[in-house]
């Protein structure tokens, strides 16, 4: 999506990056370049307004559930792995863990 008017930073780069502004995991000086083309773009302030009403959706109906111990457990097993460079295994990494 592009609005076909020229922007210091392009609506390509915004709308690729929308999730890292939404939950503010980008730099403030990229957070101040996104800032001025939501000022600028009326398309992508509109993406932006309803990404950031679907985050805040999804928060409100779901924010709540707690994560079964089993997931738990293979997810933080398998980062373990990723995080000690090792292969990570197809299989179910909390079985071969105990």
């Amino acid at each position: 999506m592009s609005c076909g008017e020229p922007h210091e930073t392009d609506c390509s780069e915004v709308l690729d990056h929308l999730y890292e502004f939404l939950d503010h995991e980008m730099p403030d000086s990229d957070c101040t370049k996104f800032e001025v083309h939501f000022e600028e773009c009326s398309p992508c302030l509109e993406k932006y307004g309803l990404e950031q009403a679907v985050k805040k959706l999804v928060k409100r109906c779901c924010g709540q559930d707690d994560v079964p111990a089993d997931l738990r457990a293979k997810v933080m097993g398998r980062i373990d792995l990723i995080r000690s460079g090792q292969a990570v295994p197809d299989q179910d990494v909390a079985a071969a863990q105990e």
